[in-house]
């Protein structure tokens, strides 16, 4: 509390393992921030860690709840397409390299078991039970569908 207080900035980055981020800064928190402060709700994709947080867009970025200015545009790097496209091909040309090494994506996720908590689709089947949940479709275990294909 004492940080938010005084800070220029706050920026919430949050990644939920499953379902909704935790909101880890309360409306309470917020109203006590400075004036003309500003909040970073990079966690919005997943709704957010900020009480105060509601979903934004690129047209309309800002709105201020008590005097705070909130940022709560979900896929941030949609805005600078060319950068984040640039980033991500560096993440994944390795990964996918390393997948035909290894003979293919079966293989590589055979043989990588902290990918396959990464892997929300595989061969049509919903593998991400807050997938599944939230868009009401048919849920497999990634593991037990790995497994029987031996």
């Amino acid at each position: 509390m004492k940080a938010l207080r005084t800070a220029d900035v706050a920026i919430g980055a949050i990644h939920a393992k499953e379902g909704r981020t935790p909101v880890i800064v309360s409306e309470e928190m917020v109203s006590e921030m400075r004036f003309g402060s500003v909040i970073i709700d990079v966690s919005i994709d997943q709704g957010g860690c900020f009480e105060t947080s509601e979903v934004t867009n690129h047209t309309h970025p800002v709105f201020r709840k008590y005097g705070v200015i909130h940022y709560c545009v979900p896929n941030i790097a949609s805005r600078v397409a060319r950068t984040a496209s640039y980033a991500l091909s560096n993440i994944f040309t390795p990964i996918l390299i390393n997948i035909g090494e290894e003979g293919g994506l079966d293989e590589f996720l055979w043989a990588h078991k902290t990918v396959r908590s990464g892997i929300y689709l595989y061969k049509g089947t919903v593998t991400n039970k807050f997938v599944s949940e939230h868009c009401r479709l048919p849920y497999s275990d990634l593991n037990l569908l790995m497994a029987s294909r031996i």
